[in-house]
């Protein structure tokens, strides 16, 4: 192993932080690791919110279903796939831009995540902590009216970073042979696998918990995969005039 990998397997959601700022430099050196991640076709398409303003951050945590760590921690952003960008330049070439393909979607939100993840792998290698909130998408229209987001642009997740104030456990990812395939794809031998699978995070939660959840893996994703998700989604990358053709 080396220091980079290491960095990379000790990962954990951090969701309560000191009171120490980050800084200015730090989260610009943090932003600039992000704008090197791999982008297709060099499009870029990532806007990245600094969110400052405190009555913004109240008003955020309670859109994303009151998550606390969106309004204390140090620095919360939020990250936006943006094809408005690729469409100005469109403009300043006298080119009808196509940003309502799928595929142009697809890229956009990929290039997000991109630029994310090298996001959180810097701000960790600087000692500090993250976490990802996917609740913003909650009420997604409320926030992009928030944060006045134009047409071609919508916020894919929001991110806390801040210096640790607690040290959970790691969480156990699934094994190997199940994420892992060769040649093409095949299910055989999961479900024993992911059968034993359960009991290790059924032990991980029962200490986590301190034994008030008892839940497995398997349990875990059936419940949300067996409720509608944000059905509001669809509609709203319409208006913004996303994933029309």
């Amino acid at each position: 192993m080396n220091a980079t990998i290491d960095l990379l397997k000790s990962h954990r959601s951090i969701r309560k932080y000191t009171d120490q700022p980050v800084g200015d430099e730090a989260l610009e050196t943090i932003i600039s690791a992000g704008q090197a991640a791999a982008t297709s076709s060099f499009v870029q398409a990532t806007t990245v919110i600094r969110v400052t303003d405190p009555e913004h951050r109240k008003q955020l945590r309670h859109m994303a279903g009151d998550q606390p760590y969106i309004e204390k921690a140090p620095e919360f952003l939020v990250f936006c796939a943006d094809l408005a960008r690729a469409s100005l330049c469109c403009e300043m070439h006298g080119i009808e831009a196509q940003a309502d393909y799928t595929e142009q979607f697809i890229i956009a939100t990929v290039d997000t995540g991109l630029f994310a993840q090298n996001c959180a792998v810097a701000a960790e290698s600087m000692g500090l902590g993250i976490c990802y909130i996917g609740g913003i998408r909650n009420n997604i229209a409320d926030v992009a009216e928030l944060l006045g987001l134009p047409e071609h642009v919508y916020p894919v997740f929001g991110f806390c970073i801040g210096h640790p104030d607690q040290d959970p456990d790691l969480r156990p990812r699934l094994p190997m042979s199940v994420v892992l395939k060769e040649g093409s794809y095949s299910d055989d031998g999961d479900r024993e696998t992911i059968a034993d699978y359960d009991k290790v995070v059924e032990a991980y939660y029962a200490k986590r918990r301190g034994g008030s959840k008892a839940m497995t893996w398997t349990r875990q994703v059936a419940g949300l995969l067996s409720e509608k998700c944000r059905p509001h989604m669809l509609p709203f990358l319409h208006s913004k005039g996303f994933l029309k053709r």
